[in-house]
């Protein structure tokens, strides 16, 4: 069902005790029912044990969000906040952006790695179990946007990413669009309507070393720069 054209990648997260949902969308239409009924098939298929349900974002923007406010009043439901000090204090970052916060479902204990830059209170959820790296809007196959008055702080957070990807194994990045098509170096118009053709989700982890290059060498000011799975994207500071 098409509701947006942000079309964002929303992801449910069970542990043996605990369910997280990684962002909640653009609105357009209600998440709650789905959510709902794979926590009862999860909790069916395990003794109809009790699950506790944590909405945290990859990051703050309205297509991320928007759905919040059907889980406000659920039971046994917490909603992180949008802003660095709500997202560092609910994972528990004293040194926000440079610790990495740790979050255990129950026997599955996930990494909470900042990353600001496209936004303030941007991070990842890497998932040691599966070798999987939830990437948000840092880095997905599309346009990555950073305003250029944070570029700075968006290359010393691909600078932490490529550090840590070094001593933890990642199997693929799963980010929270998809934007290019599969045509290398090829992305859709924006807010196309439909995305007939499109470069696969997953990344591979050598991606997080391309941008790390393309960062480094990015030119003062930054421009646009095409790459085969991902576009490095500047923005205004402040866009008319």
């Amino acid at each position: 069902m098409q509701t947006n054209f942000e079309a964002p990648f929303l992801y449910l997260l069970f542990g043996r005790d605990r369910a997280l949902l990684l962002d909640s969308g653009a609105g357009g239409l209600r998440i709650r029912p789905t959510v709902d009924r794979l926590i009862g098939e999860w909790q069916r298929r395990n003794g109809n044990r009790p699950v506790h349900l944590t909405v945290a974002h990859s990051h703050g923007h309205g297509d991320h969000v928007s759905g919040d406010g059907e889980f406000r009043d659920r039971p046994d439901t917490e909603v992180v906040g949008h802003t660095p000090a709500q997202v560092s204090a609910y994972f528990r970052m004293a040194d926000w952006p440079r610790d990495i916060g740790h979050f255990d479902l129950g026997g599955r204990v996930l990494d909470i790695i900042p990353t600001p830059g496209h936004e303030p209170a941007h991070i990842m959820v890497y998932d040691p179990g599966t070798r999987l790296l939830f990437s948000g809007d840092m880095l997905y196959p599309g346009r990555l946007y950073v305003p250029i008055d944070h570029f700075d702080e968006f290359r010393e957070s691909v600078e932490r990413l490529a550090a840590f990807s070094k001593s933890h194994p990642i199997r693929a990045l799963l980010g929270a669009h998809i934007e290019m098509t599969s045509v290398s170096g090829q992305d859709y118009p924006m807010r196309a309507p439909a995305h007939p053709a499109e470069h696969p989700l997953p990344l591979p982890p050598s991606a997080i070393y391309e941008l790390q290059r393309a960062v480094e060498h990015a030119d003062v000011p930054p421009v646009i720069d095409r790459h085969a799975d991902f576009i490095l994207y500047p923005r205004p500071a402040h866009p008319s």
